[in-house]
């Protein structure tokens, strides 16, 4: 038998949450309801759900900082759903890590479309295949400037061999740029294989991740050295990747 998927919605408006958990029950998620931060920071303790989908106007409480704290502690999948739709607040977003932003109202198919493809790409077996990489390689650790990125173990390794953390968006962009290393890959491109076909239009997301993914790995994040902007064609990892 098949163990539902446990998802979680933070929300204080109750019909919100209902709706959601009914809905998503039906197909075939295991839904919890909390109403503040303190209760999902509860819930994440004891029973952490796969994904959380988060509402950023919570009376009191600063969406953000709960959005923060759980890019910190967990890897969960994110979505923040949401009524503040202006631009600000969708680059902030996704700069403290959420994997896609749904603002209010929704439709709910769209929403369980969204939810099926960040679940996806936090399983690396249901991934869809990518593009030939541009230099072949048999293992799945990949070296690039003393860095090395494990595929299928979704880690990456700073030159120390100390992890670091990356949330699966960073990660999905990485991987696209070391596979592809020394091709320029323009921001549709990227888009494409890091948020599928549902990620939607919005531009900014591709470069708001590079700028979390270099003051990761960049000494200078200001005069970046592994990952590379070309004028008006996209990005391009520099340095070259080896197997092993």
């Amino acid at each position: 038998m098949n163990i539902p998927t446990h998802l979680a919605v933070l929300d204080d408006e109750v019909d919100i949450t209902q709706l959601l958990a009914t809905y998503l029950g039906h197909h075939g998620f295991r839904v919890s309801q909390v109403h503040s931060g303190k209760a999902l920071m509860e819930l994440m303790a004891r029973d952490a759900p796969a994904l959380v989908l988060l509402d950023l106007g919570l009376p009191g409480e600063d969406g953000f900082s709960i959005a923060r704290a759980l890019r910190e502690h967990w890897r969960c999948g994110l979505v923040i759903v949401t009524g503040r739709g202006d631009a600000v607040d969708k680059v902030v977003g996704l700069e403290v890590g959420a994997d896609d932003y749904v603002t209010k109202p929704f439709d709910l198919r769209e929403l369980l479309a969204r939810i099926k493809a960040v679940l996806r790409r936090l399983t690396p077996a249901s991934a869809p295949p990518a593009p030939a990489p541009a230099e072949p390689a048999a293992s799945t650790s990949l070296r690039f400037a003393q860095w090395q990125l494990d595929t299928a173990a979704r880690r990456l390794l700073d030159p120390s061999g100390a992890e670091v953390a990356l949330t699966t968006g960073e990660f999905d962009l990485l991987t696209a740029l070391v596979t592809h290393a020394g091709r320029v890959l323009s921001r549709d491109f990227l888009l494409v294989h890091t948020r599928g076909r549902d990620g939607g239009p919005f531009d900014r997301t591709i470069d708001v991740q590079i700028g979390r993914l270099r003051r990761k790995v960049e000494a200078d994040p200001d005069n970046p050295q592994i990952i590379k902007s070309v004028r008006g064609a996209g990005y391009i990892l520099v340095p070259r990747v080896e197997a092993g």
